[in-house]
């Protein structure tokens, strides 16, 4: 037994043997670290104050930021200065350098003396700025006159500007009430004694009013192609009461033209516009009316009514086209010519003689005939819905154009938008079953270059008298004003025709200014009740140069007039 556990005794267990191991590794890290702090500072000893010293300045650091950007990048690019760097090479193709370049210091501005003739020799010829060229285009485009153009298209938007005060929008009861009698009542409050107020805001208010028929408030009746108008459908019952109501109110209108108390009025229709104007407006000696655009089935429609017309803005080129087949539309309604066979019609029936002796096939002469037909055909519609397609219906046609409105399946759509709608018609003076309209003007202040001006913008339906009468209230209460305008597309042929009749040597013109003069005032005694203003009946009947234009921007002031383009 004493034997057995004397063995016993020699033997290690497995955890004594671990636990000795784990002791000598610590003992021998102790010994490492001992020697190494020895080695860092010989001749010290550590104590227990070095070691708090050195756990303070560890917890001292700042801990490291584990989302900071590396350098070590950085150190690595480093250049030892001992190293010689070879220098940058330049190349001519590349002009490439490795070092990082330096933006030099910027150049110091100053203003030399302009030397014409050292510009010449640089380039060899002038030189100028394109804003120079702007303006000098824009100086060039401009107009000056002493009176006012009448534009005939109808506006869809105008904004005045001005640096002293403009009319105010918001009105006073007697202001509100005394423009809105003025214009029912046709009359001007500053030459007519009456009780009225005549101040700025209530003339300014008695130009925002027109007369419209008919007037459905769910409906935009002008422009009629509005995207308001989808999806709306009219019934059968309220189409027939329509119709009764617009042809009461299209003949009274007229009848008012005719008897020159309405100097001239619009029907807007889905797919054409007509201006009807009294006898003196424009320079014509009788009433006339312009429909802008026409196709071919319309004019096509006119001739079998035995109505004639012409085409003031009928191109040379296609004006050949046309006459050669369409002898109706060469010959104006002023002149009394007899209609007499074109001499190309006459050429044609000699060629058709002559093909027929050289024993060409009748079936081969039809379809030669009929391919020529077809090619006079496109050159006829080549300008449909065109401003080049404004028909003019002058005298005693124009009552003949009427009646063909009023029996016209064309002139209420049934299909599409506005279906069973009548044309809307409008008119600056009171006529049967018309609504009475107003313009809603919108007053601010902007500021300009440093300056500060008043501005008024209106928005809505606004008609060529519109402009002549606030330009008259401006010019007696304002030093100066400018304008900008915006028209509507479709009308800006009526322009464009009454001042090309203006200046055609076709029209008859007198050769004494005195005569035109005594023409002109003639036109505006006829028109005296028409109900307009007599400085605005003045600018409608005008004659002279300049009488009439395209108006996108006006500007006045006091002393040197208009100036417009």
């Amino acid at each position: 037994m004493s034997s057995e556990a004397s063995l016993a005794s020699k033997w290690t267990r497995p955890d004594d043997f671990i636990k000795l191991q784990r002791l000598k590794q610590k003992k021998n890290k102790l010994a490492a670290r001992v020697s190494n702090n020895n080695n860092k500072r010989p001749g010290l000893q550590v104590d227990e104050t070095d070691k708090s010293k050195l756990l303070e300045a560890k917890l001292a650091q700042k801990r490291k930021n584990p989302f900071a950007k590396s350098t070590d990048d950085a150190k690595k690019l480093r250049i030892d200065p001992e190293v010689p760097q070879p220098e940058p090479v330049v190349t001519a193709s590349s002009c490439f350098v490795r070092e990082t370049p330096t933006r030099p210091p910027p150049a110091k501005f100053v203003l030399q003396k302009y030397d014409p003739q050292a510009f010449a020799k640089l380039f060899q010829q002038p030189q100028t700025n394109a804003e120079d060229e702007d303006d000098a285009e824009l100086a060039a485009r401009q107009k000056h006159t002493a009176h006012l153009p009448v534009d005939w298209s109808l506006k869809t938007r105008a904004r005045f500007f001005c640096p002293s005060e403009l009319p105010a929008i918001q009105l006073k009861t007697s202001q509100l009430a005394s423009g809105l009698t003025s214009f029912v009542r046709c009359m001007d409050p500053q030459r007519t004694e009456s009780t009225l107020d005549i101040s700025d805001a209530t003339r300014f208010n008695q130009c925002t009013y027109y007369w419209q028929h008919p007037h459905l408030p769910w409906l935009t009746l002008f422009p009629r192609t509005a995207k308001e108008n989808v999806g709306i459908v009219v019934g059968d019952r309220e189409r027939k009461a329509l119709a009764e109501e617009w042809d009461y109110s299209f003949r009274g209108l007229f009848q008012l033209l005719r008897a020159r108390q309405c100097p001239y009025f619009y029907l807007c229709a889905n797919t054409f516009t007509v201006l009807f104007r009294a006898a003196g407006v424009g320079g014509r000696a009788e009433s006339h009316a312009l429909v802008t655009p026409s196709t071919r089935g319309m004019r096509q429609a006119l001739r079998q009514e035995g109505i004639e017309f012409s085409m003031p803005l009928k191109s040379e080129a296609s004006g050949s086209a046309h006459d050669n087949s369409f002898p109706e539309e060469s010959m104006g309604p002023e002149t009394g010519e007899q209609e007499a066979p074109p001499a190309a019609q006459e050429d044609e029936d000699d060629d058709e003689d002559w093909l027929e002796s050289l024993g060409v096939d009748e079936r081969e002469l039809r379809r030669i005939q009929s391919s020529h037909a077809r090619k006079q055909q496109a050159a006829e519609m080549r300008e449909d819905f065109s401003d080049n397609s404004l028909l003019l219906i002058d005298g005693v046609e124009c009552q003949g154009f009427f009646s063909y409105l009023l029996n016209a399946k064309s002139a209420i759509s049934t299909v599409g938008r506005l279906a069973g709608v009548p044309p809307t018609l409008l008119s600056p003076v009171a006529f049967p079953k018309a609504t009475m309209q107003h313009l809603v003007p919108r007053s601010k202040k902007v500021r300009l270059d440093g300056v500060d001006y008043f501005s008024v913008d209106i928005k809505g339906l606004i008609l060529p008298t519109f402009l002549p009468s606030v330009a008259e209230l401006l010019c007696e209460t304002r030093q100066m004003f400018s304008s900008t305008l915006a028209s509507s597309i479709n009308t800006l042929a009526f322009s464009k025709a009454t001042q090309k009749l203006l200046e055609s040597p076709e029209t008859p013109q007198s050769d004494v200014e005195g005569e035109d003069a005594a023409g002109q005032v003639f036109g505006e005694q006829n028109l005296s009740e028409c109900g307009l203003l007599p400085g605005v009946v003045g600018s409608i009947c005008r004659t002279g140069q300049h009488a009439v234009g395209l108006l996108e921007r006006i500007c006045y002031q006091r002393g040197e007039g208009y100036a417009w383009s």
